[in-house]
């Protein structure tokens, strides 16, 4: 018999990681792409390639880049152990760190896309009648545009659901600490649990099965959702 035990905490702790991952790749990954589709600055394609590398980079070279940069010897791991006593090695936090990046370009590219579709001449047409540069994204921009943020955004969450190379190596595997899911997959498989690696796996697989699938129907309208 399965206990729900071993699968509940990894679950849990999954979901809080990919929401608070994808909130800050969300709003890193909207203010990136907008910079670029309407700002004219130097280094532009570069800007562009450094914010989609994770997503060609393998997990471990993306985490050891992480324990570089994080750890206590690292200039921004030693600031924030220095300046806050906080050290994200082997916390949940850490997993945060690695998920957000992981999943940033799913969202900077659906982002980028979707500004990049809509017609330049209503966001002239609102400044020409006195709106700020605030007031043309939250009003025109973003409204026209969100159909596609939303669509990277539900799949930045499925990817940081499935994040598990630089996860593992930030935050380690910690059971009841910083155990995620895949993790706990890659571990209950170690240990021959084949029950409790089926659980896993049939979880995660259903969660993002729903995710791919409501932001495919997401692009593919073409009118509201409740109009449907």
């Amino acid at each position: 018999m399965i206990s729900s035990v071993p699968a509940l905490f990894p679950l849990l702790l999954t979901l809080k990681v990919a929401l608070f991952a994808t909130a800050f790749a969300f709003l890193a990954g909207i203010g990136f792409a907008y910079l670029l589709v309407h700002k004219k600055i130097r280094g532009r394609d570069l800007i562009d390639a450094v914010v989609t590398l994770p997503l060609v980079l393998p997990p471990t070279v993306l985490g050891y880049y992480l324990l570089v940069i994080f750890g206590r010897n690292g200039w921004l791991g030693q600031w924030l152990d220095d300046v806050f006593g906080v050290s994200l090695i082997f916390t949940w936090q850490g997993a945060v760190v690695a998920s957000a990046i992981v999943s940033l370009p799913l969202i900077f590219k659906s982002a980028k896309a979707a500004f990049e579709s809509v017609d330049m001449t209503l966001e002239n047409a609102a400044r020409t009648l006195g709106h700020s540069e605030v007031s043309v994204f939250l009003k025109v921009s973003f409204p026209l545009a969100w159909r596609g943020i939303m669509a990277g955004t539900m799949l930045a969450f499925a990817r940081a659901m499935g994040e598990f190379g630089a996860t593992l190596m930030i935050a380690g595997n910690l059971p009841g600490k910083t155990q995620t899911l895949s993790v706990a997959v890659y571990q209950a498989v170690q240990a021959g649990d084949d029950s409790l690696a089926n659980t896993l796996v049939m979880i995660t697989s259903c969660v993002s099965l729903l995710i791919l699938y409501t932001s495919g129907k997401l692009l593919n309208r073409r009118q509201p959702w409740f109009q449907k």
